[in-house]
C-alpha cells in the first residue's frame, strides 16, 4: 500500500484558470504531498526549461487512452509474445533512460528526477518494463498512480534490435494492468501526440478529464500497484 506523504504547504488554483497554453502557474516545490495534491486536482508539473522553475499544467483538451480502445496492430500483439514484462524491478533505470538529456524534448531534470524517485519509494511512482530474450531492458515507461487514475509520465525504448516495439509493449501491459479486474480507471498521457494517437490515445476536453478523474481516484490501484483506493486525498 502507498504511504500518505505530509500535506503540501502550496494549494492550487482551479483548473479552469489555466491559461490557453494549459499552464496554470509556476513555482511551488516538488515535495511528495505537492505532487499528490497536483494530481488529484488534475494538474502535473513539468519545468519551462531545464533550468527554468517547474512549471503546473492542465491542458485542455487533454490527452487519454481509453482502455477498451487501444490499438494493437498484430505485429504489436505478436511483439508481446516476445519480451517479459516486469513492474518495478528497475525503476532508477527507466526514470534514467526517459531523462537522458541526449533525447528530443527532454524535460526530467536532476529536481524532477529525485521528486519522482521519492514518491516510488512512497509506492505512488510505477515503471512498466520490457525485456528482451537476451535479458536485457529494452523499453518501458513510468508514472504515477493514485486510485484508479495512472498517469504516464514518459516512456522509451532503445534504438537496437528490439526497437520501439518495447515501449509499446510496456503500453500494452499497463493498460492490461489498469483492466485487470474491469475497473474504470483513467490512463492520463497529458497531451496528445501523434505517436499516442496512432495507439488510441484521444482528446478530451478539461472538464470531461476532471469528471473522470473524480470517479477515478474513488477506485483501487490495480493489484499489481497496490491494489489500494486513495479517495482520502485532497485536490
Amino acid at each position: 500500500m502507498p504511504r500518505e506523504p505530509a500535506p503540501s504547504g502550496w494549494a492550487f488554483p482551479p483548473p479552469e484558470q489555466a491559461g490557453p497554453d494549459g499552464l496554470l502557474g509556476v513555482g511551488a516545490d516538488l515535495e511528495p504531498g505537492t505532487l499528490l495534491s497536483a494530481y488529484r486536482a488534475g494538474v502535473f508539473p513539468m519545468p519551462l526549461g531545464r533550468s527554468s522553475p517547474v512549471g503546473w499544467w492542465s491542458p485542455d483538451p487533454r490527452g487519454v487512452v481509453p482502455l477498451h480502445a487501444l490499438r494493437v496492430s498484430r505485429s504489436l500483439r505478436a511483439a508481446t509474445r516476445r519480451f517479459d514484462v516486469r513492474v518495478d524491478t528497475a525503476f532508477a533505470e527507466v526514470l534514467d533512460r526517459c531523462a537522458d538529456r541526449r533525447r528530443p524534448g527532454g524535460w526530467i531534470t536532476a529536481a524532477m528526477r529525485a521528486a519522482y524517485l521519492r514518491l516510488h519509494g512512497l509506492g505512488w511512482v510505477h515503471s512498466v518494463e520490457a525485456w528482451s530474450p537476451e535479458g536485457g531492458l529494452a523499453g518501458g515507461l513510468y508514472g504515477v498512480s493514485v486510485g484508479g487514475l495512472f498517469a504516464g509520465e514518459s516512456m522509451f525504448h532503445v534504438d537496437a534490435r528490439w526497437g520501439r516495439d518495447a515501449s509499446k509493449v510496456a503500453l500494452v501491459a499497463l493498460v492490461e494492468l489498469l483492466r485487470a479486474d474491469g475497473s474504470e480507471r483513467l490512463l492520463d498521457v497529458q497531451w496528445c501526440t501523434p505517436h499516442l494517437a496512432s495507439l488510441g490515445a484521444v482528446e478530451v476536453s478539461r472538464r470531461d478529464y476532471l469528471r473522470r478523474l473524480r470517479t477515478a481516484l474513488t477506485l483501487p490501484a490495480p493489484p499489481a500497484f497496490g491494489g489500494g483506493c486513495c479517495c482520502c486525498g485532497g485536490g
